[in-house]
C-alpha cells in the first residue's frame, strides 16, 4: 500500500508539470503572435505617415526657402542629375529649384521665345534704321544741327557739360553705341549687392532650364554679373571690338545681333544642361561677346591682337578663334564647370554663322518689313 501509494503521488506530480510546461509554452507562442501582428502593424503604418508627410512636404516647400543648408534641392536618388554651380555664379543657398527632369519638352517654349525674340530685334533694327535715315535726311533740309549737348545753354564758369559733349564726340560710333550696354551691366552688377534684390535677382537674372521661369532669364541674364572681375573683362573686350564690328555691321544691325546672341547662347546652354543633367545657374554677357568676337575673327582672320597684361606677344583673329572653341569644346566634354562653356561655344558659332550667311539670309532680305513700316508711317501722317 505505501509503495502504490508513492508511485500515485508521483504520477501526479509529473502530470501536473507537464501540464504547467504545456500551457506556458501555448502562451509564449500566443504572445508571440501578438507581437508580431503589433509590429507589422506599427510599420506600416509609420511608412505609411512617413510617405504622407514626405509629400506634403513637397507640396508645401515648393519653391520656398528649405530647412537644410544646401544649395539646391536635392532631386530623386534615382536619377543621377547633380545640379552645377559655376565660380563666378552668385551664391544661391536659398533658393530651392524644382526637381530637373531630362525631357526635351521643356525646351519648347524657350526655343520658340528665342525665334521670337531674334525676330523681333532685328525687325527692330531695321525699323530703327529707316527712322534715323529719315531723321537725319529731315535735318540736312532744314540746316539744323544735331548736336543735342550743345542745344544746352551754359551758365558762365561751368564747362561740365562741354567737356562731356567733347568726349563723348570723341568716341568712335561703336564706342557710342556699347556705352548704354556697358551702363546697363554696371548698373545690374549693383542691383547684386541689395539684399533686398537678392531672391529676385537669382530668378530673373540667372538662367536656368531647373527654374520655373525659363524666357525673361535668357534675355536678362545677358547683362548680369555677380563678379566684379567677370563684368570688367567682358565689357573691356567689348569696348575693344565694338569699332570694328559696328563699322562692319551698323549700329542697328549690330544691337539686333547682339541681343539675338545673348538669346541665342543661351538656349544652347539649356540644351546641354539638359542632355548631359548639369544643372546650374548661369549668368554673363560671355556668350554675346563671343558672337561678336568670332564675327570680328572671322571677317578679319589676319588682324593681330593681343592680351592686355602681355602686349608683347601677339597673334592673329583667326588663330585666337580657334583657340577658343577649342578651349570651350574641351570644357564641355570635360565637364568644366567655372565658365558656362557650352554658352561660350554656342555664341562663337552663331557669330561664324551670321557674318558668312546670316546677313545675306537676315538683313539683306529686310526691305518688305520696312517697305510695310514706311507704308504705314505714310498711311497714318495723311489721315
Amino acid at each position: 500500500m505505501v509503495r502504490q501509494c508513492c508511485r500515485f503521488q508521483d504520477g501526479g506530480r509529473r502530470g501536473l508539470a507537464t501540464r504547467k510546461g504545456f500551457f506556458g509554452k501555448l502562451k509564449k507562442m500566443a504572445w508571440t503572435c501578438c507581437a508580431r501582428v503589433w509590429v507589422r502593424r506599427e510599420l506600416w503604418s509609420s511608412g505609411t505617415r512617413a510617405r504622407r508627410s514626405t509629400l506634403y512636404t513637397q507640396q508645401r516647400n515648393g519653391f520656398r526657402r528649405p530647412a537644410q543648408k544646401s544649395d539646391f534641392q536635392r532631386p530623386n536618388s534615382g536619377t543621377n542629375t547633380k545640379p552645377q554651380r559655376s565660380g563666378l555664379s552668385p551664391p544661391v543657398e536659398d533658393v530651392v529649384f524644382t526637381t530637373p527632369s531630362h525631357s526635351m519638352k521643356k525646351l519648347v517654349k524657350p526655343f520658340f521665345f528665342t525665334v521670337g525674340f531674334s525676330g523681333c530685334a532685328f525687325g527692330s533694327a531695321a525699323i530703327w534704321q529707316y527712322e534715323t535715315l529719315k531723321a537725319k535726311f529731315q535735318k540736312y533740309f532744314e540746316n539744323t544741327r544735331t548736336e543735342w549737348l550743345d542745344k544746352m545753354k551754359l551758365r558762365s564758369g561751368l564747362n561740365i557739360r562741354k567737356e562731356i559733349n567733347v568726349w563723348w564726340q570723341s568716341l568712335s560710333e561703336g564706342q557710342r553705341a556699347v556705352s548704354g550696354i556697358i551702363a546697363a551691366n554696371v548698373l545690374v552688377f549693383c542691383l547684386w549687392r541689395v539684399p533686398a534684390m537678392q531672391r529676385t535677382m537669382v530668378t530673373y537674372f540667372t538662367s536656368n532650364p531647373a527654374s520655373r521661369v525659363l524666357c525673361f532669364p535668357m534675355v536678362l541674364s545677358t547683362f548680369s554679373h555677380f563678379s566684379f572681375l567677370h563684368m570688367a573683362a567682358n565689357m573691356y573686350v567689348l569696348w575693344s571690338f565694338s569699332t570694328s564690328i559696328v563699322s562692319l555691321l551698323g549700329r542697328e544691325q549690330f544691337m539686333a545681333v547682339y541681343f539675338s546672341a545673348g538669346v541665342v547662347s543661351t538656349f544652347v546652354s539649356y540644351v546641354c544642361k539638359v542632355a548631359t543633367g548639369r544643372f546650374g545657374p548661369s549668368l554673363g554677357a560671355s556668350g554675346a561677346i563671343m558672337t561678336i568676337l568670332a564675327a570680328v575673327c572671322t571677317k578679319m582672320p589676319e588682324a593681330k591682337l593681343a592680351i592686355i597684361f602681355l602686349p608683347m606677344f601677339t597673334f592673329t583673329a583667326g588663330n585666337a578663334l580657334k583657340a577658343i572653341i577649342a578651349m570651350d569644346s574641351a570644357g564641355l566634354v570635360l565637364g568644366w564647370k567655372f565658365f558656362d562653356h557650352a554658352a561660350h561655344l554656342g555664341g562663337a558659332l552663331f557669330g561664324m554663322w551670321y557674318v558668312t550667311y546670316g546677313n545675306e539670309l537676315i538683313w539683306k532680305n529686310r526691305e518688305p518689313l520696312v517697305k510695310a513700316w514706311h507704308n504705314l508711317r505714310t498711311g497714318s501722317s495723311k489721315k
